[in-house]
């Protein structure tokens, strides 16, 4: 059984991911509840290298759970091309071509892997072909400046998995996407 490639992402509703801290509008027990089931199938994680270093800083000392313990323990591949200054237990930076590197990592026995923050990576394995499912937590705000998940990428087609609405009004979203 191949491996999935799963990409999770905050987004404002006009699809800016980057600095979610800004349009994050609250937090609640539903919100909290499909990160963990989010991380309860990954075993491995891949991150771009700024995502990388700016996690690197923050999750090995932190006790926010379940993803401290989850992001601390579990296997963490990065795309970059230069070495990896910051130290984080199981890191590792990818040699090659990261769509090959993943494809391979798919094959390999194990549990999802996860894209987590990582846009430039989600983008470039999207293009690819080698994300399977997309999931989102829309916040009901609209941001207008920022990078967007999803600028530049060639259509995709996505069915719907799973969906509602939280109390603080986020849309939890869970895509596949169709090969």
């Amino acid at each position: 059984m191949t491996r999935k490639v799963v990409a999770a992402y905050f987004l404002s509703l006009d699809g800016v991911a980057e600095g979610a801290d800004k349009f994050l509008t609250g937090w609640d027990d539903e919100t909290d509840a499909a990160g963990a089931r989010l991380i309860e199938t990954q075993d491995t994680v891949i991150f771009g290298r700024r995502t990388y270093d700016e996690f690197a800083g923050f999750w090995p000392t932190s006790d926010i759970q379940p993803f401290a313990d989850f992001v601390n323990a579990a296997p963490k591949y990065v795309a970059t091309s230069t070495p990896l200054e910051a130290e984080w237990a199981n890191s590792q930076a990818i040699e090659g071509d990261l769509a090959e590197f993943v494809r391979s990592l798919k094959s390999e026995p194990g549990g999802d892997i996860g894209i987590h923050g990582s846009m430039s990576v989600t983008q470039t394995l999207l293009a690819a072909g080698l994300v399977d499912e997309l999931r989102l937590v829309i916040v009901p705000t609209i941001v207008t400046t920022g990078r967007r998940l999803l600028d530049g990428l060639p259509g995709i087609q996505l069915e719907t998995i799973r969906g509602t609405t939280s109390p603080s009004g986020h849309l939890l979203v869970e895509y596949r996407v169709v090969h």
